[in-house]
């Protein structure tokens, strides 16, 4: 039976004072944090059968997850090899998850899978993936794409060398609602504004205590993101929307070493982003924003004169080698996925798969010991 958690105060009686009454709700699963990462495994728990609550500290999805880019890099060539095989697993899956999402839910996610261009510094640093594109072949994909980033547009010599790369990109915002909206039509149990402020154990369970309730499980896992605690800590980064008067201005993903655009079916044009090392600062800045806009006209000058429609930040989770953390704790029944950094919508489903099968004490399929918890702890004397 789901019993009420809300402490309740008795009247004093008979010169006693009054106390407290806690009840503690007990759940199979409970994942504190339902950004991309802890919705998809609350889902992924539920279809096992699990019993799942989802607690977060705002509203679900509204930090990291829906202040995204939504690009589906795996052979990014800043991606760490230790990460690939994850990335690209998980990237074969998205289209199928995709799909579940917007059974479920109902919700469209703007998944397109036209491909990405990108400029590189070095050609020799192209992953195997990536193929060189002459200027034809640059014109006939994107014709009002530039190569170069002189003030002037003209051709220069240090123009950057073009390779087309088969990746898909999703609008993470529409994603996000798809999840919450698949994972509550399952049965998760989402809370907002429940804020986790304590993870303990507790006998044979684990308890989770927020500044209302407290609540029980037979495991918790951390997916809290930028706020999981350390080694994790956050990596800010701002963009922008701008709304070309012109649709159909570009079809592909653009990434550059400077910027990177992301266009979406509604014909507006995300442009980012910024990587910053400011703690939970989220201020925008005005100068900022219009730096990144100029980056991005230099690659499609008719950005330029586009009306900015909206700018924010977001604050990525990072962690000292830039690569996840996912397992278990040393809490008993505590385990964490977290510290995604800028892959946090991609390796959504693989995340969700590996550490359902964790919590329900399977095997996760791949190697992931690079990703360890244990390889933050303390040296031992």
């Amino acid at each position: 039976m789901m019993l009420s958690r809300r402490p309740r105060r008795t009247a004093a009686a008979n010169n006693f004072p009054a106390f407290t009454i806690v009840v503690v709700n007990s759940w199979d699963v409970i994942i504190a944090g339902a950004g991309i990462i802890g919705v998809s495994l609350g889902l992924e728990l539920r279809e096992r059968g699990a019993k799942v609550l989802l607690l977060d500290r705002g509203e679900p999805g509204n930090e990291a997850s829906s202040a995204a880019a939504g690009m589906l890099a795996a052979t990014d060539p800043e991606t760490p090899p230790a990460l690939l095989p994850l990335a690209l697993e998980s990237a074969r899956m998205f289209p199928e998850y995709v799909r579940k999402l917007e059974d479920l839910s109902g919700i469209k996610t703007d998944f397109r899978r036209q491909g990405a261009i990108a400029f590189l510094l070095d050609a020799a640093s192209a992953p195997p993936q990536y193929t060189k594109l002459s200027g034809d072949d640059l014109r006939r994909l994107e014709p009002l794409l530039q190569s170069h980033v002189s003030q002037n547009h003209a051709p220069q010599s240090h123009d950057r060398s073009a390779f087309f790369v088969q990746e898909d990109s999703v609008d993470p915002r529409l994603l996000m609602r798809a999840a919450v909206s698949a994972a509550r039509n399952r049965g998760v149990e989402l809370r907002a504004n429940a804020e986790v402020k304590e993870i303990r154990s507790r006998g044979d369970q684990v308890e989770v205590v927020t500044d209302a309730d407290v609540f029980a499980a037979g495991a918790v896992v951390n997916c809290r993101g930028a706020w999981s605690g350390a080694p994790v800590k956050p990596r800010k980064g701002q963009m922008l929307y701008v709304q070309p008067p012109r649709q159909n201005l570009l079809q592909h993903v653009v990434h550059a070493p400077d910027v990177y655009i992301v266009p979406r079916g509604s014909g507006k044009i995300l442009v980012g982003a910024t990587l910053e090392d400011v703690g939970f600062d989220k201020t925008v800045s005005a100068a900022t924003i219009q730096d990144l806009l100029r980056a991005g006209a230099r690659y499609l000058p008719e950005l330029e004169p586009a009306p900015i429609i909206e700018s924010w930040a977001g604050l990525r989770p990072g962690t000292p080698d830039d690569l996840p953390i996912m397992g278990r704790t040393e809490t008993p029944r505590v385990f964490v996925a977290s510290g995604h950094f800028r892959n946090g919508i991609l390796l959504a489903p693989i995340t969700a798969k590996i550490m359902a099968g964790l919590v329900t004490g399977k095997a996760p399929g791949l190697d992931i010991r690079a990703f360890s918890p244990s390889r933050f702890a303390p040296a031992k004397a």
